[in-house]
């Protein structure tokens, strides 16, 4: 067998890993989660044979570390062209600072992160509700036989919903989060499974983001619905009065400020400019605390070097 092919699995990944150095660490997760799904099928499919044997036949038609590499990395960029927003097309609005201000309208991420902080107020509920009694329940059930195989399942559910929201986070944001879990390696008894589980720090860092995420939902829903509803009523006022000066219709309301001196024609379009500018600077707030949140939660969730 030639002394370029790995002899073991863990040889195979290793390299792999080498091979994807500087690497986004989610496509590195991704690339090593498939190459040892199908080194092992394909070893258990070789049984009769010593594992490097194996590996001699498998690498041959599988491929060599540094051709997966070569082969994920032209994938990816692909895959990076096919997903990312099409670019607004040029004006000259986009060459002065007014321009590019207000060009947050345009950018379809921006609407994606709004969507994102209106939802995290649920979704932080029942990721915060899902841990806190997972976490309860595992240590309430450790004394008893059923302990040790609720908790590997209960950390089974908690990867599950890392995946998910980091999909969910990589639609709405394009940060590049994993595709595919961490391969939970070769096949092992439940003391080693929990014992691996435990010191993994990705363990750790993944249910602390599911506990942050009741308070980030509280912030992020609060800062989206006052901002947003305060920017669009500011920026109505001149619309609104102009309805109950001309006699509109009784659902068309009336304004009143509490404002003396803005109390008239001048105060309400003043109101209205204030409004425009407060709900354009909370777009782009808005559109900050998606791209921070993501980055956020691919430190937390992703393991660095995979």
């Amino acid at each position: 067998m030639s002394s370029s092919v790995p002899r073991s699995i863990d040889e195979y990944l290793q390299r792999l890993r080498a091979a994807l150095g500087g690497e986004d660490p989610a496509l590195i997760q991704d690339a090593l989660y498939d190459a040892e799904e199908y080194l092992r099928a394909e070893v258990a499919a070789h049984a009769d044979k010593p594992e490097a044997e194996a590996l001699d036949t498998i690498v041959g038609t599988y491929g060599t570390p540094d051709e997966i590499a070569a082969a994920y990395r032209a994938t990816e960029v692909k895959v990076k062209a096919s997903l990312a927003t099409p670019a607004p097309r040029p004006s000259a609005t986009h060459d002065n600072v007014l321009g590019s201000f207000f060009a947050v309208y345009s950018d379809p991420r921006t609407y994606a992160s709004l969507f994102f902080m209106l939802l995290s107020l649920a979704t932080g509920i029942v990721y915060f509700t899902i841990v806190i009694t997972g976490l309860a329940l595992s240590l309430g059930l450790a004394v008893l036989i059923i302990g040790v195989p609720f908790f590997l399942a209960f950390i089974g559910v908690v990867r599950a919903m890392s995946l998910g929201e980091g999909l969910l986070l990589e639609a709405i944001t394009g940060e590049r989060m994993p595709r595919r879990p961490v391969h939970p390696g070769a096949p092992s008894g439940f003391l080693a499974r929990i014992g691996a589980m435990l010191s993994d720090s990705r363990t750790w860092t993944t249910l602390a983001y599911f506990i942050l995420m009741l308070p980030l939902g509280i912030l992020y829903f609060t800062i989206a619905v006052t901002g947003v509803s305060t920017g669009l009523g500011l920026a109505a006022a001149p619309f609104i009065a102009l309805a109950d000066w001309l006699g509109g219709p009784e659902w068309a309301g009336h304004i009143h400020l509490g404002v003396a001196w803005l109390e008239n024609p001048l105060g309400y379009v003043l109101c209205g400019i204030v409004g425009v500018l407060l709900l354009t600077g909370v777009m782009h707030l808005v559109r900050g605390v998606g791209r921070m949140h993501a980055r956020m939660a691919k430190a937390l969730l992703v393991t660095p070097g995979a």
